[in-house]
């Protein structure tokens, strides 16, 4: 099976924690809380990383406050993230 090239960690880092940021979702809350662990922080990047989606993304963000309803639907990680809404 072929291996899916991952995009730059520090970009989806950044793209994850400021999708959630719209949303109003802090991963670092969601961790204190017992929502999230460090291990499902780390997927949630790594999906993102492998996802062929990260231009759209940075589309999405460009036209978000802090208050988006959703996910937008193309993101990989949105049922999580709306779940943590």
């Amino acid at each position: 099976m072929p291996q899916i090239p991952l995009g730059d960690i520090e970009r989806h880092f950044w793209l994850t924690r400021s999708v959630a940021r719209s949303l109003g979702v802090s991963f670092s809350e969601a961790m204190i809380q017992g929502k999230v662990t460090q291990d499902d922080y780390a997927e949630v990047v790594a999906r993102c990383r492998a996802a062929d989606c990260s231009e759209r993304c940075q589309h999405w963000l460009a036209t978000q406050n802090c208050n988006a309803p959703a996910a937008p639907d193309f993101c990989v990680n949105a049922d999580l993230l709306n779940r943590l809404r």
